[in-house]
Parts: structure tokens; C-alpha cells; sequence
């Protein structure tokens, strides 16, 4: 048999190449051309924030999430208490018209109303309120019935007020506030004797309905004696529509008689400078005042100095019948600074010489209608250093849209505000 050849054996099989795995693609970070702030979530400010879904949303039971067991009060805590006073006024930032009360729906209803009222919107104020007292029936609505009342009084509503008057003692179940009469003169039949008027405050045009009587009075020739003694001065306008009715009632013969015109007549003279052609108004004012209430040597020499201010002819002396001249001042009922009218961007440049000399100041506020943002701001800035020098002031008988504006202002933490009541 032939020879087999003898097996070799086969070269083994090339193993497979196994690659390096590649490194994952990295993005390249670019940075923001601004930091983010830094954001910071108080603990308060979450826990005191309401839930926004809707009541048939929010009243679902959820199947999905387990149960979490209640959070126990932490010993730390702080109890948040407030006083008698705060429960009806609460404080807030000057200026400020979102105000967090902790989610009070009173409160920040009425905040609503207040601001709507210092702006001068009536109308918005007045739907809201009607809203509000249906709303909120029973003693929670107390306040927004007497913040309706007080509108309509301002806006001189009577018979809006006398209807509501009716529903009021049906929701209440009390007696409603009576209306208050304010002391216009009517064209009816002149009464006999001597009416009485009193200037207070400061005087402008939006709120000088006193002045407007007086016009009233002299039209019809009824005598009259004005109490001066709360005037604490007046605008330009104002001024000359006083000095023109003196002058009126002087030349009828008429007996419009001024007490207490001292301290008037001081504050003229010493704003009135000579030489500077300037609230004119008030030069006539003043002349008419001396020739009641000075001698003709005095009102000559002031004559003169109106002459070189304004180059004008001054008014001649003229010597009244005694009948027109009160010597007697009138008796002053107390020491209070009494303000009126619509307080619009009041600066209250006239209380500091009384609160840094009265040692218990009183502002009275029983004759003004309206006061905005910026001069209930300012009036927080005028009393706030007496607070931190550990004196009281009172704030008197301002009416409920008043008060509830400087409790928005964060004025009764500064001051003792006193409501009258209803």
C-alpha cells in the first residue's frame, strides 16, 4: 500500500479585532452672560400661601400618593399674637397696595375699598361695598356697612343712606348711624340773631365748604361771628375769597365779626415778605384783617409795603363801627390741631412746630372728607420719631375710610386713632 502522507496540523483562526470603546461625546458648558440669583423660599411665606385649585379639585381624594403623616409643631415656633386694636386695623408697608394679611378675605377686601377711595374712585368703592355687605353677612360685615354709611356721607347721599339705613337694621338687627348734618346755610328764611362759623385747619379750594357758607351767609346779609382760633392758614385761592368777602360785608355795613385772629394774623405776616410779588391774596387778606383788628398806623405801614411789592394802590383806612369788631376772643375748646377737606399730597409742613411743642398732641380729623396715599405716607413720617421718643399721639374722629387707610399705612402702630362710633 502506497504511504499516507502524514497530517500536519492547521494554523489557528485569527481571533477578531476588539476595539477600544470610544469616550462618551461630553457638551460643552457655555455660561450664562448673568449669574442666576440666588433664590430663597421662607418657610413662612410658603406655609401661609392657599391652595389655588378649585373646590371640587381640591376636595378629591387622591388614590395615588400615599398618606403623609402630620407635621408636629416644632417647640420653637412663634406665636403670632395681635391686640385689641390690630383686630380691626392691621399694618402694613407705606405705599404699599399688596398687602399679605396671611390670607384674610376681610382684610384685603377692605384694602381694596380704602385704596379705590383715596385714589378718588367713588363709584368703584361704593359697587364693591354693596357687594361686600351681602357678602359678608352678620358682624363679619360690620365694617364694610360702616365703611358704605361714611361714603355715602361724604358724597352727600342722603337718600341712598336713608335706604340703607333700613336694610342695615334688618341684616344687624341694630340701629343704624344717624345722618350728620353739616352746617350749610340754606336760601330758606334769614333766621334771627347771630350765626356761628368756625375755620379750621388748613384751607384750599377742594375742601373750604366753611368759606363756601360764609359766601352764603354774606349773600344773604346775615350776620355772623367767625372763630378763628383752629385756622392755621390757607391757600392763595381761599385767601382771596376771604379778603373779598370781608371787603363785601365791610362796605354793606354788614356784622361779620372775626375772633381769635391773633395767631392768623402772626402766621401772614411772617410768611408775607416785602419786596417778593407773591401770593397777592394773602397781602389782601391781611390788609382787611388789620383794619378790623389793628390800628391804622399798623395797616398804613403794611399798606405801603404791599404798594412797593406789587406796584399797585393799596386799600384806604377805614374806620368800622364798633359792632363790627370783636375784642373778646371766644373760648377754645381744647388744644387739638384740627385739620379738614380733602388731604391730597399733603406734606403736614404746618404740624411741626405743634407736635414739637404740644406735650399730648391730638390731630383732629372730625372735618376731613378724603386723605391719599401720599399724605397718609407723610403723615406716618411726621409722627414716627415722637413713637420712638416714647410720646402718644391721638388721632380724633376720622371717619372709617380715613382709619382704614392709616392702618394700611401702618399709621396705628404710630399713633392712637380714635373712631367714633356709629
Amino acid at each position: 500500500m502506497p504511504e499516507r502522507k502524514a497530517a500536519r496540523p492547521r494554523a489557528p483562526a485569527p481571533m477578531p479585532e476588539v476595539l477600544a470603546p470610544k469616550p462618551p461625546q461630553v457638551e460643552e458648558v457655555v455660561p450664562l452672560a448673568e449669574p442666576l440669583p440666588d433664590l430663597a423660599f421662607p418657610v413662612d411665606s410658603i406655609s401661609a400661601q392657599k391652595s389655588v385649585l378649585p373646590p371640587a379639585v381640591a376636595a378629591r381624594p387622591v388614590t395615588d400618593t400615599p398618606a403623609v403623616a402630620a407635621k408636629a409643631p416644632v417647640a420653637g415656633d412663634i406665636d403670632f399674637t395681635v391686640d385689641d386694636f390690630e383686630l380691626s386695623f392691621t399694618e402694613s408697608n407705606v405705599m404699599a397696595i399688596d398687602v399679605d394679611h396671611g390670607g384674610d378675605p376681610v382684610q384685603e377686601d377692605v384694602e381694596q375699598v380704602v385704596v379705590l377711595f383715596a385714589n378718588g374712585q367713588d363709584a368703584a368703592a361704593r359697587g364693591l361695598l354693596e357687594a361686600y355687605i351681602r357678602s359678608y353677612p352678620g358682624e363679619g360685615g360690620k365694617r364694610f356697612w360702616n365703611l358704605l354709611f361714611d361714603l355715602l356721607q361724604v358724597t352727600g347721599d342722603r337718600p341712598a343712606f336713608d335706604r340703607l339705613c333700613v336694610e342695615y337694621a334688618e341684616a344687624c338687627e341694630t340701629s343704624p348711624p344717624s345722618w350728620r348734618e353739616a352746617p350749610v346755610v340754606t336760601a330758606a328764611a334769614v333766621p334771627a340773631g347771630v350765626r356761628q362759623l368756625s375755620l379750621q385747619g388748613v384751607l384750599t379750594a377742594e375742601g373750604a365748604q366753611r368759606v363756601a357758607d360764609l359766601a352764603r351767609l354774606v349773600e344773604q346779609k346775615v350776620a355772623a361771628q367767625v372763630d378763628c382760633a383752629k385756622l392755621i392758614g390757607c391757600d392763595d385761592e381761599v385767601a382771596g375769597q376771604l379778603a373779598t368777602l370781608l371787603t363785601t360785608a365791610r362796605r354793606r355795613k354788614l356784622a361779620l365779626t372775626l375772633a381769635n385772629v391773633d395767631a392768623v394774623l402772626r402766621r401772614l405776616g411772617d410768611r408775607l415778605q416785602v419786596g417778593t410779588a407773591e401770593h397777592e391774596p394773602a397781602w389782601r387778606l391781611l390788609l382787611e384783617l388789620l383794619q378790623r383788628h389793628a390800628t391804622q398806623e399798623v395797616f398804613e405801614e403794611r399798606a405801603v409795603d404791599y404798594a412797593v411789592t406789587f406796584e399797585l394802590s393799596p386799600p384806604s383806612w377805614e374806620a368800622l363801627p364798633q359792632a363790627l369788631v370783636v375784642a373778646a376772643e371766644l373760648p377754645q375748646p381744647d388744644d387739638a390741631h384740627y385739620l379738614s377737606g380733602e388731604l391730597k399730597n399733603a406734606r403736614f409742613d404746618d404740624l411741626a412746630g405743634y407736635l414739637a411743642n404740644s406735650e399730648a398732641p391730638v390731630l383732629d380729623f372730625g372735618a376731613v372728607r378724603r386723605v391719599d396715599f401720599f399724605s397718609a405716607g407723610q403723615l406716618v413720617n411726621r409722627i414716627a420719631p415722637l413713637k420712638a421718643a416714647g410720646r402718644d399721639v391721638v388721632i380724633r374722629s376720622p371717619n372709617h375710610l380715613v382709619a382704614e387707610l392709616m392702618a394700611v399705612v401702618g399709621l396705628n402702630k404710630q399713633a392712637r386713632i380714635i373712631v367714633p362710633k356709629s
